[in-house]
């Protein structure tokens, strides 16, 4: 996979795999990363430079994240020792030992964590002093999770198949969705649209699930084309295994784009739940990300590339390479002038997105 490298910066201090990044919401000048060599760093976009490192891991570090002030970046490992440090003084001001961890997130609009844990537990803490709550899901992985625009109710996915919208104050179920409501396998990803009013599930079972946040209905749902179409196998024969890893809204047209690991990025009218493009990858795609404002898919995917695309009319309007290996997690800047990509090629790299029609 050696070939051109289009990336500005490239952050090189991990010694194994690169697993996530994300960037602080206020400036959007700094990235916090972590990765397999059970590290974690935050660094500058403009040059790479080292702020600090996040130490005391001794897992690998699948999530990092700054809060909503970007006065404050979490880290988490997969045994599920989570730290949180404070950007400024660069001291770490909170820990603590969950379970082994699935997602976390911090809340939108107030120094509050919340992270999904392998025993089923969605927690709450208020950072720094503590305070914890604990939603308590079926007896399984809580494997992903997102709180919604209004900051009062959270959805959850859990390994099950179930969904749960839960009430953060009350700490109880609003809506379950279980059975033919719910997924028929592990829940992979959860997105809600701007305000949030739609939720979007996707699961291994190769279906995402539209769902209305305030009735907890299911109200449309969305499989592969190409599935379908394919011939029934015989006994004993494994069909490639598919499974939806991403999707999201756009922002300002009614379209939701989902992203599958057979390499295949469909958009979707909600309006009329038709699907509108398939736009065909070379590998899996690993992540998807809508550009705000715009009718702009961003793909990373197991070929190590970026891509953009027009959710209008399905083409390609440019691709970014520079790594050697998968891209394994990517964040874009608020105004979609940086991509910022991690990898199994043990780097981070910062892209520099620079589109003719702007």
């Amino acid at each position: 996979m050696e070939g051109p490298d289009d990336s500005e910066v490239t952050f090189a201090l991990h010694s194994a795999s690169v697993f996530c990044v994300s960037l602080d919401p206020k400036t959007n000048t700094l990235a916090v990363t972590g990765g397999e060599d059970d590290k974690a760093f935050v660094w500058r976009l403009s040059d790479g430079e080292l702020l600090f490192e996040c130490a005391g891991h001794k897992d690998s570090v699948t999530c990092a994240g700054f809060s909503h002030d970007s006065t404050l970046v979490a880290t988490g490992d997969m045994s599920g020792l989570l730290k949180v440090w404070q950007v400024d003084t660069k001291e770490e001001v909170w820990s603590f030992e969950a379970g082994d961890l699935e997602w976390m997130e911090w809340h939108p609009r107030a120094p509050v964590l919340l992270a999904g844990t392998a025993d089923g537990n969605t927690w709450m803490w208020k950072v720094p002093n503590g305070d914890c709550k604990t939603f308590q899901g079926p007896n399984c992985p809580a494997t992903c999770g997102r709180v919604l625009p209004d900051g009062k109710r959270a959805v959850v996915g859990y390994e099950d198949g179930t969904i749960r919208i839960w009430d953060l104050k009350q700490g109880s179920p609003i809506h379950v969705l279980k059975g033919t409501e719910g997924h028929q396998g592990p829940l992979t990803c959860v997105a809600t649209n701007q305000d949030g009013s739609l939720i979007l599930t996707g699961s291994v079972d190769c279906q995402a699930k539209l769902v209305s946040a305030t009735t907890g209905k299911v109200v449309g749902v969305f499989r592969p084309e190409t599935v379908a179409s394919q011939p029934s196998l015989g006994e004993g024969e494994e069909s490639e295994s598919n499974s939806v890893e991403s999707l999201g809204f756009c922002s300002v047209m009614p379209l939701a784009a989902v992203g599958y690991l057979d390499g295949t990025l469909a958009i979707y009218d909600l309006a009329t739940q038709t699907l509108r493009h398939q736009c065909q990858h070379q590998s899996g795609i690993v992540q998807l990300l809508w550009e705000a404002g715009t009718a702009v898919v961003y793909t990373c995917s197991l070929d190590g590339i970026v891509r953009l695309w027009d959710a209008r009319t399905g083409r390609l309007l440019t691709d970014y390479r520079g790594h050697t290996a998968e891209i394994l997690d990517f964040a874009l800047s608020k105004d979609a002038s940086l991509v910022v990509t991690t990898s199994g090629d043990h780097k981070a790299k910062v892209f520099c997105v620079q589109r003719p029609d702007r």
